[in-house]
């Protein structure tokens, strides 16, 4: 997974739109204390300053050191770079052991996951009862712009990891082995609006921080070559123009099943 966001970290970091305030208001009132909040697969630490807000600190971790290197500081966010072979015992030690986290948060990344080692360590250092695991994501569908986004991510079809089909299906067929507790369930997503106002440098500046642009590049293919730039440009109605959208995002959020 590292490779994959590592040449591209710097255009990740200043292009992806910033979460909403009243989904951490959300998940921090579902859990039952609010001491430790671990951040996994945090990227910039988008999600991570969000969830700093409610909670006492906050282990955010990622398996590119380039992203750590480049998230944003925030007092109460200890950043640490986990390698993919990080054995799962070494994780539940750095977490304060079994029973000591009260929210884990996974934004746009789960898909990228070992998901029976991951959910594995989620079941193990999730506070029980009151803990609480939380993932979501985004993928090409942004209103109003729906139609020149699908023609586009059309293009990127044969340069996508596998592993990504998960999030540009929306996390319907995600495997979510936790409780229901009202915000998306396994085979049902919640749905989740993230409004952000995106200027065309913004909107191209994102498009380049997806994996499968990167990988096609590498492979000799420019997906943003000139011509498709303008087009883009003209379906978004100028290179000046800064217009409001909508992520229509996807969420599930759960609690360990009892005997797990």
């Amino acid at each position: 997974m590292a490779g994959l966001f590592t040449k591209q970290a710097a255009v990740y970091a200043g292009a992806r739109p910033a979460y909403p305030k009243d989904l951490f208001t959300k998940l921090a009132a579902l859990t039952a204390h609010h001491r430790l909040a671990w951040d996994v697969g945090t990227g910039n630490g988008q999600a991570a300053i969000g969830v700093a807000e409610h909670y006492d600190s906050v282990l955010a971790t990622d398996v590119s050191a380039e992203q750590i290197q480049l998230a944003v500081p925030h007092p109460k966010v200890r950043y640490l770079h986990t390698p993919d072979a990080t054995p799962g015992e070494d994780l539940v030690a750095t977490l304060g052991g079994e029973g000591s986290v009260d929210l884990i948060t996974v934004a746009e990344a789960v898909h990228w996951f070992d998901l029976p080692a991951f959910y594995s360590v989620a079941r193990r250092v999730l506070r029980r009862p009151g803990g609480v695991i939380a993932v979501w994501g985004y993928n090409y569908r942004i209103s109003p712009v729906e139609d020149m986004m699908a023609r586009f991510f059309n293009t990127t079809l044969p340069y996508w990891d596998p592993r990504a089909r998960y999030c540009t299906e929306g996390y319907r067929d995600l495997p979510f082995p936790f409780d229901d507790i009202g915000l998306g369930r396994e085979g049902e997503p919640a749905s989740l609006d993230m409004e952000h106002e995106m200027s065309f440098e913004g909107l191209l500046g994102m498009l380049r921080s997806w994996s499968a642009v990167a990988t096609a590049k590498q492979r000799g293919v420019d997906l943003l070559g000139e011509r498709v730039v303008k087009e883009l440009e003209e379906e978004w109605g100028g290179a000046s123009l800064v217009r409001k959208v909508t992520f229509k995002a996807f969420l599930l959020a759960g609690t360990p099943r009892a005997g797990d």
